[in-house]
């Protein structure tokens, strides 16, 4: 299931940070990506969250050091949702 949580992350952070270079990859954060700022954070996850149908708690995003751990996060919210 990780190859297309990384495709669909690839097309929101194209989106949200207009951006079409952009590709989600294990080791991409904020520092990496021109306007992911406190802004540009909030509107990555209501993204991630609407295209996912999952929600993440204020801990939960704090604690997310890359787009590898998001997409592990992800994962283990969508295998909750599913059973």
């Amino acid at each position: 299931m990780t190859q297309p949580i990384y495709k669909s992350l690839t097309a929101i952070l194209r989106d949200v940070f207009d951006d079409d270079a952009i590709v989600a990859t294990p080791d991409l954060n904020a520092q990496r990506v021109n306007g992911w700022d406190s802004l540009g954070n909030v509107r990555l996850f209501l993204e991630i969250e609407r295209r996912f149908s999952i929600r993440f708690s204020t801990p939960e995003i704090a604690s997310l050091k890359d787009v590898g751990q998001l997409v592990t996060m992800i994962e283990k919210k969508c295998s909750t949702v599913t059973q």
